[in-house]
């Protein structure tokens, strides 16, 4: 299938995109995760896809989450880190108890996504989407497109300092707290686990006592969030979500109808949640997909072309993408001249739903179109519709088209 005409209209696509973004941040509530907002906008798009964009399925479909669990880790770890400091004075062992305790907390709920401490906070329902559009003849290949409904609770210090004042701070904390790991382990190494006030006139406790030049940070890491206000979150991540969109409705205009290719969009709801959303959506569809070649590209953030990147790994590095999806996207761009970079997520980059997505044994890669390193746009009030790049869209979007047109014509399969 030549593809040409979708691809020379990329700047028409763009547009529409935005205006469609433009609609669902003026026009509907706010879209943290697993609230109505959320709901509301999964609803809209799955009638467009419907209605506009010729899929003969457009499911809403719900899971229970607790959404607040995953910046929840703060209030133990932080909490477990302040106390641990208090009792380094008359007790070093537990001290480092609590340390490893609270580190271990914040790498399994924020740093691998894990539901470590999810319990302990409210349930909520969070929402996805599945659209199909069906091919005319046997189905050899199939191609999702995907991207997030829901919106992020602003993060300050990126607003107020950008991502080098966000990073910075968080790296300050950790540094304090395996500060006082290690001087912990010296203290017991030399007088052995005892309880009772440290010997004063020790260095040990001079060290504790600089060591309270870190109390402040991690003080101020409880408001890390600012759960009471969410942010527009149009191109964190409504531009992902409207990339598959854009693709099929372009292809239901132009009346382009594949005879062995399915091709689909997954909105997979609550990703500022842990990606919470895509792995239910993996758990509600495992096996269903696995008839014939399924790729799935999942969009996050796509916004300056300079930085239109494959991620290889993802997860802050730690889960890998398929390569042969990552190669057919890399292949697209080559061939239409296109910049995009091969990369990944690196560590404290958090993840993108190709995550959840390759954890669960489906074939996926991950598309970002943002600089790693945080923009002051990234997860604040400046992620609005009027601060969208159309240059950023219309260049993922013809790679994207291109990558289905190679996909429909036997590439990587």
């Amino acid at each position: 299938m030549d593809l040409k005409p979708l691809i020379d209209k990329k700047d028409e696509a763009a547009q529409y995109m935005i205006d469609e973004i433009t609609h669902i941040c003026k026009d509907m509530d706010t879209r943290s995760p697993g609230t109505k907002g959320e709901k509301e906008a999964c609803e809209y798009m799955a009638k467009v896809l419907k209605e506009d964009c010729g899929c003969e399925r457009a499911d809403v479909e719900s899971f229970k989450e607790n959404p607040g669990s995953f910046f929840g880790w703060i209030y133990f770890t932080i909490t477990f880190v302040l106390l641990a400091i208090a009792l380094y004075f008359v007790a070093p062992i537990i001290s480092l108890i609590l340390i490893v305790a609270g580190l271990t907390i914040v790498f399994l709920q924020f740093g691998l996504y894990k539901k470590c401490v999810d319990r302990f906070f409210p349930e909520l329902t969070g929402h996805n989407v599945t659209a199909v559009k069906k091919c005319t003849g046997e189905v050899k290949r199939r191609i999702f497109f995907n991207g997030h409904p829901d919106a992020a609770w602003e993060w300050p210090v990126n607003y107020a300092l950008g991502g080098v004042g966000f990073e910075g701070h968080a790296i300050i904390c950790g540094i304090g707290a395996v500060y006082y790991i290690v001087i912990s382990i010296m203290y017991m190494a030399k007088y052995g686990v005892s309880f009772g006030v440290i010997d004063t006139s020790s260095y040990l406790f001079k060290m504790a006592l600089w060591g309270l030049l870190f109390v402040p940070f991690l003080v101020g890491l409880y408001w890390m969030w600012n759960k009471n206000r969410i942010v527009d979150g149009a191109n964190d991540n409504l531009s992902g979500c409207y990339m598959g969109i854009a693709i099929l409705k372009a292809l239901k205009d132009n009346g382009i109808e594949f005879e062995n290719t399915e091709v689909g969009v997954i909105l997979s709801g609550s990703e500022e949640a842990g990606l919470r959303g895509a792995k239910a959506w993996c758990e509600a569809h495992k096996g269903e997909f696995d008839d014939v070649p399924t790729f799935i590209f999942s969009y996050d953030t796509i916004h300056d072309p300079k930085y239109l990147m494959t991620n290889y790994r993802d997860l802050n590095g730690t889960v890998k993408a398929d390569k042969d999806v990552s190669d057919l996207f890399m292949e697209a761009a080559k061939e239409l001249n296109i910049p995009c970079k091969k990369g990944w997520v690196p560590p404290l980059g958090g993840a993108t739903d190709s995550a959840a997505f390759a954890q669960a044994g489906f074939r996926a890669t991950g598309v970002t179109g943002l600089n790693h390193k945080l923009e002051d746009y990234y997860h604040t009030r400046r992620d609005t519709y009027d601060n969208m790049n159309a240059e950023g869209l219309a260049g993922c979007y013809a790679v994207s088209v291109k990558a289905l047109e190679m996909f429909d014509n036997g590439a990587k399969q």
